[in-house]
């Protein structure tokens, strides 16, 4: 999809850039697949702010997809191709020939009228779907399952995919976006393609207006706030923050060249990490 540029008759509008948004075949969402979702702001049920910068925003629906992605062997047809406000993807409504519509997550080169099936004997073309050990090696895939019977819970933003380098035993190779290489179980299923809206990350915001539309609301260095609020606050005009150990969190905890991974019960799953590092 092409990046649109905006006349410069201000400022803020110089470097603003847009999405055309060509591939949008409906403005209005399915309503019956569609909730209200009530906005918190970033602050859990004592009112106290747990996640900052969020806040405001455009009022929106959220869309249902299916990302259990149940219903095989029977065959669907792309009804509508949509935004979300609530993912950077474009989603599709698809009516399955027994009647029942549902939204699903759209491939870079999905049209309206496509025909899509989640079955292993169905050709491996973008947006059908399958077990992975069923896909074969070189293909992009997305919408992946990394735990069998979660359902896709891996490679869902715009413009992501995941390659299918090979398969071995009961697991099958996957090139992650992150560059990470890890095992899945050949039962786990994944959509062939690559996730919509490809130039999602290309656009220019512009101004702070529209981030505020988007829910964001402002970043504040911590050397510009008081000793009270950030360890690196306070002094006068314009001084280091003066922390012998390196920058550190709003909470105390150093923010740089620290490991964050906690979750080393899936190390076993990694065959090389994302920095290109052989695990085992």
């Amino acid at each position: 999809m092409p990046i649109k540029k905006y006349k410069p008759t201000t400022p803020s509008r110089r470097f603003m850039t847009g999405l055309t948004y060509e591939e949008i075949t409906a403005h209005e969402p399915y309503k019956p697949l569609t909730v209200y979702k009530k906005a918190n702001a970033g602050r859990n049920s004592a009112g106290r702010i747990s996640v900052r910068h969020q806040g405001a925003g455009h009022k929106k629906l959220y869309r249902i997809v299916d990302f259990k992605l149940e219903k095989v062997g029977i065959p669907a047809k792309v009804e509508t191709i949509e935004y979300d406000p609530y993912r950077s993807a474009f989603i599709a409504l698809v009516c399955y020939k027994d009647g029942e519509r549902r939204y699903v997550l759209a491939h870079s080169t999905m049209k309206v009228g496509d025909d899509i099936i989640i079955s292993n004997d169905a050709k491996p073309v973008a947006g059908n779907r399958m077990e992975i050990g069923f896909v074969p090696t070189g293909l992009p895939v997305y919408n992946v399952e990394l735990i069998l019977g979660k359902g896709a819970n891996s490679i869902r933003s715009a413009g992501a995919s995941a390659l299918v380098i090979s398969q071995e035993g009961e697991y099958t190779q996957l090139k992650m976006p992150s560059g990470e290489i890890r095992l899945v179980h050949k039962k786990c299923s994944a959509t062939i393609g690559v996730v919509s809206n490809e130039d999602w990350n290309q656009v220019t915001i512009g101004k702070a207006g529209r981030s505020r539309w988007l829910g964001r609301r402002p970043t504040v260095l911590g050397s510009s706030m008081n000793p009270v609020d950030h360890p690196h606050g306070g002094g006068e005009g314009h001084q280091s923050i003066g922390q012998r150990k390196g920058p550190k969190t709003p909470w105390g905890r150093l923010a740089r060249g620290v490991k964050t991974r906690s979750r080393k019960s899936t190390d076993r799953w990694i065959l090389r990490t994302r920095s290109g590092k052989l695990q085992g």
